[in-house]
């Protein structure tokens, strides 16, 4: 009977020690997997973006061949104009044709080549004015309606903004509380706007489930493709952009956009 009993207790030590050996290889595969799903998550990654970076270098060398040539042309031949205004009407008038010609060229060939960048608009929306802080109220409106409160404060003394700074200070609030209606509690969003005198500042707060609670944060910035873009479109401008989630929850953006070229 202790013979028996001690086979029973050796064939129940090698069945738990065979069912954590085959918890273990489970375990393993599993993370062998997940790692491999991950380099390859990585692999597309890198193959995508290097894809586009060639794509971007194909067309900014275009748009450089193209605008350069022709705006090479119109001054030639609008210096030419100016020699022969007074004494040569006829030759003055045919050079300006020919400024008017590359003009119009150019013209065609940047609305083909960043139609390939840019989706095709509505027709509504190519007849909409053009984003700016000056319409900001209207974007807090649409945005409130939507169902998120928004608290905006505006210091230093506004200012005219060189018309790619002034849009893109405009998308970045956009798509900052587009997020943030998407992504947050819907309690409420703060944007403030700071006119320096070299450099205007953007900062857009809103609230969210708190990391340290154990809730859902909202989507990371590597994860956005508008803040991607915002990001290669402020660093157009020498500025930064940062946007990051908050301890206590939610999401902050910060911009800084230099109100000097670089």
């Amino acid at each position: 009977m202790t013979i028996l009993w001690l086979v029973v207790a050796a064939l129940a030590v090698v069945a738990a020690l065979l069912t954590l050996a085959l918890v273990r290889a489970r375990r393993a595969h599993a993370r062998a997997l997940e790692e491999r799903g991950w380099l390859l998550e990585r692999e597309r990654e890198t193959a995508a973006r290097n894809a586009v970076d060639a794509e971007r270098a194909r067309i900014a060398h275009d748009l450089h061949d193209i605008v350069s040539h022709n705006v090479s042309v119109m001054v030639i031949q609008a210096g030419a104009a100016r020699h022969v205004l007074l004494t040569a009407p006829e030759q003055a008038e045919s050079a300006m044709l020919t400024v008017e010609a590359a003009g119009r060229d150019t013209m065609a060939e940047l609305r083909h080549l960043l139609g390939v960048l840019v989706p095709q608009a509505e027709s509504d929306e190519q007849l909409s004015p053009q984003p700016s802080l000056t319409r900001l109220s209207s974007l807090i409106d649409r945005i409130a309606f939507a169902g998120l409160p928004v608290e905006v404060r505006i210091s230093g003394e506004p200012c005219e903004l060189p018309a790619g700074v002034d849009v893109t200070a405009y998308r970045i609030i956009q798509e900052a509380l587009t997020n943030a209606l998407k992504h947050g509690d819907g309690v409420r969003a703060e944007v403030t706007v700071r006119y320096a005198p070299h450099a205007l500042r953007l900062e857009v707060l809103n609230t969210g489930p708190s990391i340290l609670t154990g809730g859902r944060p909202p989507a990371p910035e590597g994860e956005g493709r508008g803040l991607h873009g915002l990001k290669q479109r402020v660093a157009v401008y020498g500025g930064d952009l940062d946007a990051r989630r908050r301890l206590g929850g939610g999401f902050r953006v910060r911009a800084k956009l230099p109100l000097e070229r670089p």
